[in-house]
């Protein structure tokens, strides 16, 4: 079986492409993947390791753009369209896996060019542009979450869950011996996201010193921020200072997550897979790029009493928050039993099996 995988743009349209791969191999059938995307956003570098070959597909983001912004987004996406064509010709996939993001828009007009299957998949509550466009060629959908029906062609979507790495599955017991922690060590998760978002970043600066005396606080803060975050550290009083962990990125997110007792995150793509994965109660703030679809991401979760929801606006309230939170181990162990019960735990086995059907029409 011979597998394309279009994303681009976040890792969080990036990973459930490559854990569905996983999971197909994990069958024993012999399956050639080859990922194609944009390489400006370091989609190549999350690749990596995977053993996928990497073909980059020129892609540019067109919603909200000037006119000579968006005319230069067209010429690239057409660009990108032309060099999908050439790819996948050579390749000759048996079906193509598009999980969204701007980077996943000129294979899929490719695929179906070619007249090969197409299999979209929506990892958030509400479609973005590319999904959007992505559907009316697809030969199915799949959606991370039922909340996602009602703004999908129902004749040809279906739930799958969002599929998760295989790390997520690692006993709490065990990523926290792993990452040095011990059983009873509060321990807050920030993660900014795979490009960074400065105002969740400079409310925990802001924060710091309380934080710090709260919890062991791990930021991963995108790679714009390192200096920052680390002038940050180094104005914390000597005794909080190994509190503090700060990264641009970090490989071993999923054991963090698992290990963790609280995170502050954005509310991008991965959110409604990786939190229930994890069983994480999370403080979501969402961003308002994008037509503001984290804003549903984050409003699914909350309603499930998985997550706290703060706009942006609101940022000075987070430290008031996150500190109720870190003492209130009732709330969070109720927090993160709907957080696991929000989920799919065999997404990525789901999506497999859809693309097994697909490909053998």
């Amino acid at each position: 079986m011979r597998v394309a995988l279009a994303a681009g743009g976040t890792a969080g349209h990036i990973f459930p492409a490559l854990a569905t791969l996983g999971a197909l191999r994990a069958t024993g059938e012999p399956v050639e993947a080859r990922f194609f995307g944009p390489d400006n956003r370091g989609e190549r570098a999350l690749v990596q390791g995977h053993d996928v070959p990497f073909e980059t597909v020129p892609a540019a983001p067109l919603r909200g753009r000037s006119p000579v912004a968006l005319a230069r987004g067209l010429a690239r996406t057409a660009l990108g369209i032309a060099a999908a064509l050439r790819s996948l010709r050579r390749f000759r996939p048996n079906v193509l896996l598009s999980t969204g993001g701007y980077g996943s828009f000129p294979p899929s007009v490719a695929a179906r060019l070619l007249r090969l299957p197409l299999v979209v998949f929506l990892p958030d509550v509400e479609p973005g542009l590319a999904v959007r466009a992505e559907s009316r060629l697809a030969t199915l959908i799949a959606a991370a979450t039922e909340a996602a029906l009602p703004r999908l062609p129902a004749e040809k979507t279906v739930v799958s869950g969002y599929p998760v790495r295989d790390a997520f599955r690692t006993p709490r017991e065990q990523a926290r011996e792993t990452l040095g922690w011990g059983a009873d060590e509060r321990v807050l998760l920030v993660a900014a996201g795979t490009q960074g978002a400065q105002r969740i970043n400079h409310a925990i600066w802001q924060a710091l010193p309380r934080l710090c005396e709260a919890a062991h606080v791990v930021h991963v803060t995108g790679g714009a921020a390192s200096e920052e975050a680390a002038a940050a550290r180094a104005s914390l009083p000597e005794e909080l200072r190994e509190r503090y962990e700060q990264a641009p990125f970090r490989e071993d997110l999923p054991a963090l997550m698992v290990a963790a007792d609280l995170a502050v995150m954005r509310a991008g793509a991965s959110t409604l897979g990786e939190l229930p994965a994890a069983g994480l109660p999370a403080i979501l703030v969402p961003g308002t790029f994008a037509g503001g679809h984290q804003r549903e991401n984050a409003r699914w979760l909350a309603e499930r009493g998985a997550a706290v929801l703060i706009e942006e606006e609101d940022l000075e309230t987070l430290e008031g928050r996150v500190l109720d939170l870190l003492q209130d181990d009732e709330g969070r162990g109720g927090m993160a039993e709907a957080a696991r019960s929000a989920g799919h735990a065999d997404g990525a086995e789901r999506l497999a099996a859809i693309l097994r059907e697909v490909a053998a029409r």
